[in-house]
C-alpha cells in the first residue's frame, strides 16, 4: 500500500478515536476500552526482550484483551508498541500470529482455551502492520501536538484541508 493511501485510510480509521492532550495513557486505554465494550489490560511481557522475539503482542480472549510490551526498552518505546498493538485491537484485524503453543511459552499461566486470537508484533511487511504502525505513528503526533488547527493564511488553509483528518462535523456530514 503506498504511503498517502496508508495515511488516508489510517485516518479513516481513527476518526472518532478521542486522543487526550495532553497525553495519558491510562486514560487513551480506557477509552478504548470503553469503545470496544471490554475491559484492555496492560502487561510486560514476561523475561527480557531478544533480538527476534516479538516487542509486542496483542491478545484477544473472549472477556478482555490484553496487550503485553518489551519489559527491557525505554518508556517512548514502550508507549509506541503499546500502540501499535492499541492499531491492531482498534481495527479488530485478524493475522496469522503465534500458534496457541508459542503462546502458552510466552504465557505459561493462560488457559489456551480462553484465547480467540493473538497477534504479536515482529514484522512491518504485512498490510496490517503497516496499518498499526502508522496508527501509533499518528495517535504519537497526536498525543504530542494535539489535534492540528487550520492556519490562518487563506493558501494554507486550504492546502491544511487537503491533508488534514476531517472535523467531526464534515464526518457527520455537515459543515
Amino acid at each position: 500500500m503506498g504511503l498517502k493511501k496508508l495515511e488516508r485510510e489510517c485516518r479513516r480509521l481513527l476518526a472518532g478515536v478521542d486522543v487526550p492532550h495532553p497525553f495519558d495513557l491510562d486514560v487513551f486505554r480506557a477509552s478504548v476500552a470503553e469503545r470496544r465494550g471490554r475491559p484492555l489490560h496492560l502487561h510486560q511481557l514476561p523475561g527480557s526482550y531478544a533480538a527476534g522475539a516479538p516487542c509486542g503482542l496483542w491478545l484477544a480472549t473472549d472477556r478482555a484483551d490484553h496487550v503485553f510490551y518489551a519489559a527491557g526498552t525505554g518508556r517512548v518505546h514502550q508507549q509506541h508498541i503499546i500502540l501499535h498493538e492499541i492499531g491492531h485491537v482498534l481495527c479488530d484485524h485478524v493475522a496469522p500470529g503465534l500458534e496457541r503453543d508459542d503462546a502458552a511459552a510466552l504465557l505459561p499461566d493462560l488457559d489456551p482455551a480462553t484465547v480467540a486470537r493473538v497477534l504479536h508484533r515482529s514484522s512491518y511487511t504485512a498490510p496490517q502492520e503497516q496499518i498499526a504502525e502508522m496508527i501509533a505513528t499518528m495517535i504519537n503526533e497526536r498525543a504530542v501536538n494535539g489535534h492540528p488547527r487550520r492556519p490562518e493564511d487563506p493558501v494554507l488553509g486550504r492546502l491544511h484541508e487537503a491533508f488534514a483528518e476531517p472535523s467531526r462535523t464534515e464526518r457527520r456530514g455537515g459543515r
